[in-house]
């Protein structure tokens, strides 16, 4: 198991100085988050993500692979491995447009992040995703019923309750950093 130090040194990316760069890294297979990526084991989405006949494997160098990039110039994701034990592609299909690619690794891969830190990836497939959040539709308010519990301008609730259905109108959104 590699610590968030042996990461960082052989990757030469820096994480901020509230983690412990002598944090071992915890392993783990299945489904797992980090920041606005979720990884999938390519199984469990097979009927979607689809890597085209096509693709071009490269393998993931030791310095890692930039998945993804923060809004705004943001940090990095970036998939580390050692040499030789992990291949990746971008080319796939994903009628969701979320899939940014697929790795397949033969040890311990490795998910590595400035403000997060670290995550292990154990071997095998899988699908590197933008995380997206649901959330149930924000129901619209009764103005009248707001007007006779609250002293307020008639036009501030008009104003709030258009606010409260364009937040219900928007029940996906894509999580920053």
């Amino acid at each position: 198991m590699k610590t968030l130090g042996d990461l960082t040194g052989s990757t030469g990316r820096d994480v901020d100085l509230h983690l412990l760069l002598d944090l071992v890294i915890p392993v783990h297979e299945g489904i797992q988050a980090q920041g606005d990526v979720i990884v999938v084991p390519l199984a469990e989405v097979a009927g979607d993500v689809k890597v085209q006949g096509s693709a071009q494997w490269r393998e993931v160098p030791a310095d890692g692979i930039e998945l993804l990039r923060g809004g705004t110039g943001g940090n990095a994701h970036t998939l580390v491995a050692d040499p030789g034990t992990c291949v990746w592609t971008a080319d796939v299909f994903d009628p969701t447009g979320l899939s940014l690619g697929v790795f397949e690794a033969m040890a311990t891969a490795y998910l590595l992040h400035r403000e997060h830190g670290g995550t292990g990836v154990a071997p095998g497939a899988y699908v590197v995703r933008r995380q997206r959040e649901h959330g149930p539709a924000v129901p619209a308010r009764n103005l009248a019923s707001v007007a006779r519990t609250a002293a307020v301008p008639r036009a501030l609730l008009e104003q709030r309750a258009a606010a409260a259905e364009a937040q219900a109108a928007s029940t996906v959104r894509f999580v920053a950093d």
